[in-house]
């Protein structure tokens, strides 16, 4: 049987959140926190130090393909600053707590937003429409900024007392850490963050991998932050930076993908991944191969010493099975396809042309 709780609470591992949720548990209430994945944010390796550290349990959800659908598709309420959809990712969230509630037995979902903290996704305005769209009126509560929001119904009805719950506003993190304090806490998280979608270089990247395919997949958003990310038009290349980055290309490798490296000396591995309108010829691999063996430093200085080209081993997976060889190559930064990788200023563009789009 699926253990019992009286709330589940959206737990992104930052400090408002890890608050909300001791200040329910101060009512003798029992709260599982819900930490919520997709290929953006997520720290589903800390469930651990949640429960050791703050006594909080926790499990973790994953959302990836419907958060890459709402992405595609476009959020209702829009992006902010660079391409996170705030407003709908939060209502994304409380929509599926919503629906896990029967689950867990529980009467209320917990929430750690404090009302003007964030412009986007807590002005007051943001908090009612969040609200409504996820048809959550009945069950949310906001335990840091519940004084200065209209009673719930966990209060009407007695389940929560309103008067032990707080009146937090604006962007000071004063109160929370006088409150960190009274808990006892001896690690003080960060204000929740960590979502790339917020990031002018990550979102650089999304825009490319979402122009060059109608419908990208979890995996792919994942491949788009390892590493160097290399495009040359519709054509894409992933290549390493380190060698952590090179084990986690080796565990991307999907059907159509041509691995590479250099064969004789060290050097990153790289991934050429097919696009709806990339899907790379031979002389597009030999020209990815020779773009990848200039990131290796000894193979170019092998070539610049003695003019001969180097190898470079290729794998290319295919629905019957693994096909590898070797290319002969001259390794170069400036090759025939031009590699080049993404700007913030094309998500700026990309913005414009939608905005201008909608308003046609």
């Amino acid at each position: 049987m699926t253990k019992q709780y009286d709330a589940l609470a959206l737990l992104s591992g930052g400090l408002d959140s890890l608050l909300a949720i001791k200040v329910v548990q101060d009512q003798g209430l029992k709260v599982l926190g819900l930490h919520f994945t997709t290929p953006f944010f997520g720290k589903p390796w800390l469930h651990d130090e949640w429960l050791q550290e703050y006594g909080i349990e926790s499990v973790n959800v994953d959302i990836s393909k419907d958060y890459v659908r709402m992405m595609v598709d476009g959020p209702d309420h829009g992006f902010g600053k660079w391409l996170n959809p705030c407003v709908d990712c939060k209502v994304m969230m409380l929509s599926k707590a919503k629906s896990l509630l029967p689950e867990y037995g529980a009467k209320f979902i917990i929430s750690g937003e404090v009302i003007g903290q964030r412009p986007m996704s807590q002005r007051r305005d943001a908090l009612s429409i969040i609200v409504k769209s996820a048809d959550v009126k009945d069950v949310l509560l906001r335990p840091l900024s519940a004084k200065n929001l209209k009673a719930t119904a966990v209060e009407e009805n007695g389940l929560v007392d309103r008067e032990r719950l707080l009146d937090f506003k604006g962007r000071s993190r004063k109160p929370q850490l006088a409150l960190a304090e009274h808990y006892g806490f001896t690690k003080i998280p960060s204000p929740a963050g960590g979502c790339v979608l917020a990031e002018s270089e990550s979102s650089a990247r999304f825009i490319r991998l979402m122009q060059a395919k109608k419908q990208p997949t979890p995996a792919d958003f994942r491949l788009s932050q390892t590493g160097r990310q290399c495009w040359a038009g519709p054509l894409w290349l992933a290549m390493g930076r380190k060698q952590a980055d090179n084990k986690k290309l080796e565990k991307a490798l999907r059907k159509g993908d041509y691995l590479m490296k250099t064969a004789e000396f060290p050097g990153p591995l790289a991934i050429l991944r097919p696009t709806d309108n990339g899907t790379p010829g031979p002389e597009d691999v030999a020209d990815a191969a020779a773009y990848t063996a200039s990131y290796s430093t000894k193979a170019r200085k092998h070539f610049e010493a003695t003019g001969e080209p180097v190898a470079v081993t290729v794998l290319h997976r295919t629905e019957a099975g693994d096909e590898q060889g070797e290319l002969n190559v001259l390794p170069s930064r400036v090759t025939p396809l031009g590699w080049q990788e993404p700007e913030p200023q094309e998500v700026k563009d990309w913005k414009a042309e939608q905005n201008g789009q909608a308003t046609a």
